[in-house]
């Protein structure tokens, strides 16, 4: 996943910094993969859906252009690869622990796996953008980007899907599988390789996001940027705090359901299952009709062809290749017998045929 999309962002950036298109395609993503995050059960599938949003915030950086928006897209890229595998590690030890990864299915376990309780937490807030996170110093600078090149409509759409990402990733996912009703599952913390590698990024999480220049010096282009001003930060805390505020007062609506959401699956699990039956429903017959023509025409035809054939092989065929082989060997027989081993009749022989040329060529 982060060699991938991160190679298609680079290859965006390279060829297509500054196409516009790009920048209305990347608010869709991003509205399209909380739209699904925030409606979903399974907790791999919300983080996969968060791909899709996440990488949205980097194309729309591309598709505005300027150096501020594209720094921000590196930033981001940089960025979503530790959060994102931060997250994805605590769900997997989730699964690997307790033995599912549907949100209906978990509950309370913060008291039995509090190391991948908090580590999993940090994830969350940093791609929601918290504050002395790593999300917070990126994800701002495409927003910001989208503001300063006039950009209001995307800039507000980019601002929506930051309330969704926190909504479903920041509280939806921790809330329902570290808190809520308890499960009754008993499990325990991962293995300590597990734990060290998300305490790892988990680390790089908060330094990024405490020391931006550390990763704003490492940024293609020459454009300042100061992620804690009073209106980020204030800007920030209020999207967040409301965020939560709405999850509250509908965590009885937010409640997973075992059920299976549907995206672009719809389009071949509904429409084109119909036309398909459709179809089958008059194709199959026609099916039937030309097997049944192949059993009793070509079929018998196939076989007077290769009974045609077969003769032909054998009586021409191999009567060729067999006869020059008896009369290699009956010639063979012949000359065997002019190998009498006495040296006299070579020598004789050699005069004779030296004679015999010399008189073609003096005819000659």
């Amino acid at each position: 996943c982060a060699f991938t999309t991160k190679t298609a962002v680079y290859v965006l950036m390279r060829g297509f910094a500054g196409f516009e298109i790009l920048a209305y395609m990347g608010a869709l993503m991003t509205l399209y993969g909380v739209g699904y995050a925030v409606i979903e059960n399974n907790g791999r599938r919300i983080l996969a859906y968060h791909i899709i949003s996440q990488v949205g915030y980097m194309v729309c950086g591309i598709g505005i252009g300027t150096a501020l928006a594209l720094n921000g897209a590196v930033a981001h890229a940089y960025a979503h690869i530790l959060y994102k595998a931060l997250l994805f590690m605590g769900v997997g030890a989730v699964l690997e622990m307790a033995g599912t990864a549907n949100l209906n299915e978990l509950g309370g376990l913060y008291k039995r796996m509090p190391l991948a309780m908090l580590f999993t937490v940090i994830g969350g807030i940093s791609i929601s953008g918290f504050p002395l996170t790593s999300g917070f110093v990126s994800k701002s600078m495409i927003v910001t980007g989208a503001g300063e090149a006039h950009q209001v409509g995307l800039m507000l759409v980019l601002l929506l899907a930051s309330v969704g990402t926190f909504l479903s990733v920041g509280i939806k996912l921790p809330y329902f599988i570290w808190f809520g009703e308890d499960s009754g599952r008993e499990c325990k913390d991962p293995p300590k390789n597990m734990i060290v590698a998300m305490a790892i990024a988990a680390f790089f999480c908060i330094f990024i996001g405490v020391f931006p220049d550390w990763l704003y010096n490492m940024l293609p282009f020459d454009a300042e940027y100061h992620p804690y001003t009073s209106y980020h930060l204030a800007e920030s805390v209020q999207i967040l705090a409301y965020t939560a505020l709405g999850f509250y007062l509908l965590r009885k609506l937010m409640k997973p359901k075992p059920k299976l959401n549907l995206d672009l699956d719809f389009f071949y699990r509904k429409p084109i299952a119909g036309i398909v039956a459709l179809f089958a429903k008059y194709l199959s017959p026609a099916n039937d009709w030309v097997g049944e023509l192949y059993k009793r025409a070509g079929f018998k035809t196939a076989l007077t062809m290769a009974s045609a054939t077969s003769k032909f092989d054998v009586g021409a065929i191999d009567g060729v290749v067999d006869g020059l082989a008896v009369k290699v060997r009956e010639t063979g027989e012949e000359v065997r017998h002019a190998q009498t081993g006495k040296l006299q009749q070579y020598m004789a022989i050699a005069v004779a045929a030296l004679f015999l040329a010399i008189l073609l060529a003096a005819n000659i």
